[in-house]
């Protein structure tokens, strides 16, 4: 009797046992414990949709000449990329290349010289991108200084604010068989047009979206104007690019397509609708240190760099050759770097065309 009841026990454990682990495999792998309704996601589903951090350094405070990045910010283009930008300013005691080569930044923006120069001390850089597809560096004078062509310079006190600003300028001389010690004066420049409206320069360096609206803006009429372009001369250089640490991009190439693929959404915005793209870049300035009416002018002559006259929309931000190797050549020419660029290590194509395809 007593070794029945233990056979019926041992069976009612038994039926239990299975019952639980039935039950286990039911909820769960038998192996891993299942997970409850209230219980939170794993972080690897967290990492998934978190957006990914990207900061850009700019070559100078904020100002219209970058709008298309404030306009991609302030209007979430970035954030639709699955980006969390930050845009840094910049100053006259911050190198971009510097700041991108350190990691403080991914992505950069400056003159296309400066990073050839940076290129070849060993910083791993290289660009991506060619906002500005035009120079905006011309020649200013009053036209009674009697300058209507670059070999009017003869004999004239030209200025220039020096410092890497002056390699087009030296070419156009160049051209010109005109040497800068012999056959004019070639003299720094300050940053504001001052020299020039007070009749100290014949000529005077100036950006057509910055110091030439200036002069301008201080009711000088453009009749009254001369203005010697460097596009036009042949020796234009390209200006503002985007470019990277290659270490980053190497692990990085579609998020920094995503990047560009934003920002140029933000340009077109800028030069469809300036006043718009202006209140973006407003947003940013520090509080007296700008006009709105001259961050207007600014925006208008940047959209003409950004898309010049009869330029193809789809090229937007591509990186041409031939432009790239002329400014390559004349910073040869000038001492800016000292062996010839290697341009198919200097820039690269692939993250533009993976942005616009």
């Amino acid at each position: 009797m007593k070794e029945n009841k233990w056979k019926c026990r041992r069976a009612l454990l038994i039926a239990v046992i299975m019952l639980f682990v039935s039950v286990a495999a039911a909820c769960g792998n038998g192996n891993e414990p299942a997970e409850s309704e209230n219980e939170t996601p794993g972080t690897e589903a967290e990492a998934e949709t978190a957006p990914v951090p990207v900061k850009l350094q700019l070559k100078w405070v904020p100002q219209a000449q970058f709008a298309g990045y404030f306009v991609a910010l302030d209007k979430g283009y970035y954030e639709e990329e699955g980006l969390a930008v930050e845009i840094l300013p910049g100053g006259p005691d911050i190198v971009p290349e510097q700041q991108v080569a350190n990691g403080v930044a991914q992505i950069g923006v400056d003159w296309v010289a400066s990073l050839l120069a940076h290129q070849e001390q060993g910083l791993p850089l290289v660009e991506i991108a060619q906002i500005y597809q035009e120079s905006g560096l011309v020649l200013v004078s009053k036209k009674e200084a009697g300058i209507n062509t670059p070999a009017d310079l003869a004999g004239k006190k030209v200025g220039n604010w020096m410092g890497g600003n002056e390699f087009e300028i030296l070419a156009l001389f160049d051209k010109y068989t005109l040497d800068p010690n012999k056959d004019l004066e070639f003299v720094k420049q300050g940053f504001t047009m001052d020299q020039f409206l007070a009749g100290e320069l014949d000529a005077a360096s100036a950006m057509t979206y910055n110091e030439y609206q200036v002069v301008l803006g201080q009711g000088v009429p453009e009749s009254d104007l001369s203005v010697i372009d460097m596009n036009d001369e042949g020796v234009a250089m390209l200006e503002d690019n985007l470019f990277a640490n290659k270490e980053w991009l190497e692990d990085n190439k579609e998020t920094a397509a995503k990047f560009v693929r934003a920002s140029l959404k933000g340009w077109k915005d800028a030069i469809d609708d300036p006043e718009a793209a202006v209140d973006s870049v407003m947003k940013e300035t520090e509080e007296g240190s700008t006009s709105r009416e001259h961050q207007l002018k600014m925006m208008e002559e940047v959209a003409k760099l950004v898309l010049p006259e009869g330029f193809d929309i789809t090229k937007m931000g591509v990186i041409d050759h031939e432009k790239f190797k002329q400014t390559a050549d004349i910073a040869l020419q000038f001492g800016v770097i000292e062996n010839p660029a290697n341009l198919e290590e200097a820039y690269t194509n692939e993250i533009i065309e993976m942005a616009i395809e």
